[in-house]
């Protein structure tokens, strides 16, 4: 009898303990799907039925009257945010409120690879910004440019292996070879020609990284539903090892000093060389209410994080945005036609060679582009933290430290409020949206000072290997594909294709 008195204690206890916060937003009066014990509003996800970004847009349509939305991951209180005007108030007005991404649960125990731009919060995030930003200036971007046009010349030769073969092709693969390619010369100074070498080791590295199976999900699971018990558990620990081994490779090939190559390694190793960081904290405030100093020693350990998040954030985004956009191409013919007398127009001018400024005078093919990202954004949802408490004045909402809050960027990308008829691939709507009105719905790079440090470098990569593609091919659907291809439901912030997006590549004659 005490055993079982004991057992249903445990189990009540179990149950609370499940059930913690799970009131947090029935007390502040927000609207929200009742909360599953432990798996609270996320339980599709850790299933592996919907992907996260999925069950964002699910509760964005289902509660369109509402600004903001309430939601668990496990027991995590988080706010979904349908208002532009609250959106950019979190991103750039109130931002002091919303330093953090909050995407490390347990501050001072965060894995080796996640102490990168991406992830990193607090003054390790302002100092890493603060020294790495030169490296992606204009002039440095134009230096670049050879890299990408050696490797859109491979692009073009493996295309054209598959349109004289009369076979579809990956667009998705294709397309991530060659961003591993381009991530490989500009990144590290390496040929890593994944584009002809079937077994590339850069590629693998790649693929492994955003390969995430049961033990992966299982871990990520276990850390979400209970963050004190697994805390030491490490997600990253697959690509960790092969991650070390490669910067120091790369740094003993160089004897530890800049290389002249003027790629992400060289800035790296520049910004070693000249010592601290020393920059105003964002965290810590003196007694007279001014900054205190903060300051930052970048070790081994420090640089592996920075190459790691260069390549995966360089890697998923680049080629999913870029293939989603071949495949909206295959659809719709008579945008694809435009792009192709745009190209063939503006190639003309320049030798029939692509380069940096011929790229920047391809404005129809950006807007196409930017329409790619708008359908399907490589990012599902931009995510900030609560760093203390805050009140939202124009809906009486005050949410306290450690809330985090969503902006759901599949849902406002393709909500008609903001953008006509959605549906449609028009990447007109560029051109006609030259004003702010749809600034804080439309946010593929994010915004404000914790936006995208690489999104000019993304953007020049990404039209350029597009218009090595559509210089030389028309692509058009193949039997197989699907128009509107599945979401892969492990995905994360990132968001990819369950599936690849088979194409036809069709040459073209050569425009003279």
């Amino acid at each position: 009898m005490i055993g079982l008195t004991l057992c249903i204690v445990a189990i009540f206890v179990l149950y609370l303990y499940g059930k913690r916060n799970h009131k947090y937003w029935e007390l502040k009066g927000v609207k929200h799907d009742q909360p599953l014990p432990f798996f609270g509003n996320n339980a599709r996800n850790y299933f592996m039925r919907k992907s996260v970004t999925e069950l964002f847009s699910e509760l964005y349509w289902k509660y369109s009257n509402e600004k903001v939305v309430g939601f668990y991951r496990a027991s995590r209180t988080e706010l979904i945010i349908r208002d532009p005007e609250m959106v950019k108030r979190i991103l750039i007005t109130d931002f002091s409120h919303f330093y953090p991404r909050g995407l490390n649960q347990h501050k001072k125990e965060i894995e080796p690879l996640l102490r990168n731009l991406f992830f990193a919060d607090g003054d390790i995030w302002k100092l890493l910004r603060q020294r790495m930003t030169p490296a992606f200036s204009s002039g440095k971007l134009k230096a670049m440019f050879p890299l990408i046009v050696e490797r859109a010349e491979k692009l073009q030769a493996r295309a054209l292996t598959a349109a004289a073969a009369g076979t579809a092709i990956d667009a998705r693969d294709l397309m991530a070879r060659y961003t591993t390619d381009f991530i490989g010369a500009c990144g590290f100074g390496l040929d890593s020609d994944s584009l002809q070498d079937e077994n590339s080791a850069f590629r693998r590295l790649g693929a492994t990284i955003f390969k995430i199976g049961p033990k992966e999900i299982f871990i990520i699971t276990l850390k979400q539903l209970f963050p004190s018990m697994f805390k030491k558990l490490k997600s990253l620990s697959r690509v960790e090892k092969q991650i070390l081994q490669l910067v120091d490779a790369v740094q003993r090939q160089r004897n530890y000093k800049p290389s002249g190559r003027n790629d992400f390694i060289d800035l790296l190793l520049e910004s070693k060389m000249k010592g601290t960081i020393v920059g105003e904290s964002i965290e810590r405030i003196k007694p007279d209410g001014k900054p205190d100093v903060a300051t930052l020693e970048l070790d081994d350990e420090l640089i592996a994080a920075q190459v790691f998040i260069f390549f995966a954030a360089g890697f998923e985004t680049s080629s999913s945005a870029t293939s989603i956009t071949l495949h909206e191409l295959a659809y719709n013919p008579e945008v694809q036609a435009k792009i192709h007398e745009e190209i063939d127009r503006v190639l003309e001018k320049y030798d029939n060679k692509l380069s940096y400024d011929a790229i920047k005078e391809m404005s129809y093919l950006e807007w196409t582009f930017k329409e790619g990202m708008r359908i399907f954004p490589s990012l599902g949802f931009l995510i900030r933290e609560c760093a203390r408490k805050y009140t939202f004045e124009d809906i009486n909402l005050t949410i306290d430290e450690g809330v985090r809050v969503i902006v759901p960027l599949q849902a406002m990308h393709n909500d008609p409020k903001y953008f006509d008829k959605p549906t449609e691939f028009r990447p007109e709507r560029f051109q006609e949206n030259t004003s702010s009105n749809n600034k804080f719905s439309y946010l593929p790079f994010g915004d404000g000072p914790r936006a995208c440090i690489g999104a000019r470098l993304g953007l020049m990569q990404s039209l350029a290997g597009l218009a090595a593609v559509l210089s030389r091919f028309s692509v058009r659907p193949a039997p197989n594909t699907i128009r509107r291809p599945p979401v892969n439901p492990a995905s994360g912030i990132v968001q990819s294709i369950q599936g690849g997006l088979p194409l036809l590549f069709i040459e073209r004659k050569q425009h003279n």
